[in-house]
């Protein structure tokens, strides 16, 4: 017996009509979904100005008027497929990175997720990279949806590097916006070196340059790379709890 069994007769059609719209919303969503993935791969490739409608339908082997019932505009279209980057880059380096303990083991968490983020996009390119160079000098809202979530990652990043100040793993004396600026030049080399000069060796420096960072700024007993026991008080892992997200609490 399903539950339209049990429903008076007129209320039979308008349950019915509600299960249509639940497979219709969703059938929708795999279909944006599926656009999406087509998207990323495409602007990968291109570049974010290199998507358009009619690519995307090309691509997808959809009609111009498909893609457009699920975006409206190719501005909506450039920022929904940045937003994807993003919601990705944050499973894929963000959300490993804060199970480590605070402090210097969850900042060299989240360098070498980035760094492994960036080596395995050596073919396509990083959105977050490649966009900064279409985008840098052309106002408007698809330049400041990539530059908002630029931003976010960093400041989560400056908020681990604070966390690590606060626990007496870095210099009390450590300026947290120039140990990031030095931390982001770090992939800005590895990702010219690595994509534009194919040079083999780029994540291995990345990685050893990131390392003398942080000798610089640690103090002695944290600056081995298995981190060192927090001060007496401080919280580990199983302490207070990091931001679960990029986005600001």
């Amino acid at each position: 017996m399903s539950v339209s069994d049990v429903l008076p007769h007129d209320a039979k059609p308008a349950a019915e009509a509600a299960r249509e719209r639940g497979r219709g919303a969703h059938k929708g969503q795999q279909t944006r979904a599926a656009i999406l993935e087509a998207a990323l791969n495409l602007a990968s490739q291109m570049g974010i100005e290199g998507l358009s409608i009619g690519a995307l339908a090309e691509v997808t082997g959809m009609s111009k008027s498909g893609v457009f019932a699920h975006f409206g505009s190719r501005e909506e279209l450039q920022i929904s497929v940045i937003r994807e980057y993003h919601e990705r880059f944050e499973e894929e380096v963000f959300r490993p990175a804060i199970q480590q303990p605070r402090g210097l083991p969850r900042l060299r968490a989240l360098f070498d997720n980035w760094v492994g983020k960036v080596a395995t996009e050596i073919d396509s390119g990083c959105i977050y990279i490649s966009g900064a160079v279409e985008f840098d000098d052309r106002p408007g809202p698809v330049r400041d949806a990539l530059a908002g979530m630029v931003l976010m990652w960093h400041g989560a990043l400056g908020r681990a590097i604070r966390l690590a100040v606060d626990l007496g793993h870095l210099r009390a004396d450590t300026d947290p916006m120039q140990m990031l600026f030095e931390i982001h030049g770090l992939i800005l080399s590895l990702h010219h070196d690595a994509r534009f000069l194919r040079s083999a060796g780029a994540v291995d420096r990345a990685r050893t340059a990131f390392e003398r960072v942080i000798q610089f700024y640690a103090l002695d007993a944290a600056a081995t790379p298995s981190g060192a026991a927090a001060p007496s008080g401080a919280a580990g892992a199983g302490g207070a709890r990091a931001p679960s997200s990029l986005h600001p609490v």
